[in-house]
Order: structure tokens, then C-alpha cells, then sequence
């Protein structure tokens, strides 16, 4: 008959090799994790490189593209950047099918974004023959309630290299290289006691550029147009009660957070159209 004393050290013995191994493979693991490298890993980003490649990863750089840190700073986080209101923004009147005048250099026949903006909206928007909010000469096709806004995402039929940098909603937006991301975008428009919700559809007054008033915290530049930094459509000075050159405040909004109203009338602004958008913007639906 064994000896239980020594079968109990064996025992232990034995327990203490199976203690060690797992501890020096524990400390191993760990060693990887934690590895003294683990700093110089890079972050990584998608950029734009044309149509052909359409996607290409490359490491995060705040200062790409031409953009400094600084005037990055000036645009808002990816989560708030779209709920900061701009105040007192002088807003002047524009329509679809708006023809050039001294006032107006450009025609509005076609958007930054649609060359056949009239033939799309129904005809021309008339400021002055209204009826609940639309021409009184036929019935639009599109949200009679739109704005234009000075930036263009899109240049040549490319996207432009910084929009996504600066655009807040980019990544869950975009589509293709050339397409915009901005146009059809909702706002919500305040003055006075009245709000309203219109969409992106146009972009000025005067520029087309000005991204750090448009997603961040500066003020629209100066213009002939007592420094104007929104075009409304009639619909929106209508609704409002707004004169042809008045001030207004403004914001984005995601599409759930827009409420009934006129502006869920006519086009493609109907109540199942924008659930759709809504599952494709909210995540996890």
C-alpha cells in the first residue's frame, strides 16, 4: 500500500507545476495585450481617392486636406453638431425658377444639385400667387419649403475632399463619390414665436464654400446682402411672416425629429417617405 503522505506531496507537487504554467501563459497574454507598441498604432479613416477607387483607408490625419486643427475646431462634434442653433442670421427670399436681376446674378432654373430644378419642382415657385403655401398654378412636386445654405459638398462631380471632415452626418449619409449628402437636408428656421422645417436645396447666398458657418461657429461673411447667410423659399417667409430681407435663427435636424406640417405635404416629404429615411438614420433600426 502507497504511503498517503507521500501521494499528498505528489499531489501538491504536481498542482504547483499546473499553478505555474498557467501563471507564466497568463503573464504571456497579458504581455501581448499590453504589448510597449501599442502607442504607435494609428487610427484609420475613410478618404476619398475618385470614382475608380472609391474607398481607400489611410491614417487619420486632422490636418489632411488642407484643414489645420484649428479651423477644425470650429465645427461640432459628430454627435452635437447638428443641434447648435445659429442666431440672428439675416435671411433673404429666393424661389425656384427665380430669374437673374441685378439683386440676383444667377438664375435659380436649376440648384446646385439639380440641373432640371424646375422641371422637377412643377414650375416656376411664384413668390407673389400663393395659396397655402404653394403656387396658385399648379401643385409642386417637391417640399415647397427649402433654403439654401453656403457650402457645396460636391465640386466637379466629386466629392470635395474635406466634407468628411466637416460634415456632421457624412459617414451615415454618404452614398457615392459626387453625390451629395447635403441636399434634401432638414432645418428647422425660428422667428419669433414660429418654427418651421424646410430642406436643403440650393446653396448660397454668394458662397459656396463657408463650411465653418455652415457646420460650425463663424459667422457668414460679408456680402452685399447686409452679410445674408440663408436663402428661404416663399413658403418659409409665409409661414414665419417674414419680410423679404429679415433675421432668423436655424439649426439641422435629423428627419424623425420633424414634426406634421406643411412641410409633409407634397413631393417626396410624405409620412412613409420619411419613415423610410428614418430606419436608414437611426441606428440599430
Amino acid at each position: 500500500m502507497e504511503n498517503p503522505w507521500k501521494l499528498t506531496m505528489a499531489w501538491l507537487l504536481f498542482s504547483s507545476f499546473l499553478f505555474f504554467q498557467s501563471a507564466s501563459l497568463f503573464a504571456q497574454s497579458t504581455l501581448f495585450l499590453v504589448s510597449p507598441n501599442w502607442k504607435q498604432a494609428s487610427l484609420t479613416h475613410t478618404l476619398f481617392r475618385g470614382s475608380s477607387h472609391h474607398y481607400d483607408t489611410a491614417p487619420f490625419d486632422p490636418g489632411g486636406n488642407g484643414i489645420s486643427d484649428d479651423r477644425l475646431s470650429t465645427v461640432g462634434s459628430r454627435e452635437h453638431g447638428m443641434a447648435t442653433w445659429k442666431y440672428k442670421i439675416v435671411a433673404t427670399v429666393f424661389w425656384v425658377g427665380e430669374q437673374a436681376a441685378d439683386g440676383n446674378p444667377v438664375s435659380n432654373t436649376e440648384s446646385a444639385w439639380d440641373p432640371n430644378w424646375v422641371a422637377h419642382f412643377g414650375g416656376e415657385d411664384n413668390p407673389t400667387a400663393r395659396t397655402n403655401f404653394t403656387p396658385v398654378s399648379f401643385t409642386p412636386r417637391q417640399n415647397p419649403f427649402y433654403v439654401a445654405l453656403p457650402y457645396n459638398d460636391v465640386d466637379d462631380h466629386h466629392t470635395k475632399p474635406e466634407a468628411a471632415q466637416v460634415i456632421p452626418w457624412f459617414n451615415n449619409s454618404f452614398v457615392r463619390d459626387g453625390q451629395s449628402v447635403c441636399k434634401g437636408r432638414w432645418v428647422a428656421i425660428r422667428h419669433g414665436k414660429r418654427t418651421c422645417y424646410a430642406q436643403w436645396e440650393d446653396v448660397g447666398p454668394f458662397q459656396i464654400d463657408h463650411w465653418q458657418y455652415v457646420f460650425g461657429n463663424e459667422r457668414p461673411r460679408p456680402n452685399a446682402n447686409c452679410d445674408a447667410g440663408i436663402d428661404v423659399s416663399p413658403a418659409v417667409r409665409d409661414y414665419l411672416g417674414m419680410s423679404g430681407m429679415d433675421v432668423c435663427d436655424w439649426k439641422f435636424v435629423s428627419v424623425y425629429e420633424v414634426p406634421g406640417g406643411p412641410w409633409r405635404v407634397y413631393g417626396d416629404n410624405d409620412t412613409i417617405h420619411l419613415r423610410r429615411q428614418t430606419a436608414l438614420e437611426i441606428p440599430g433600426k
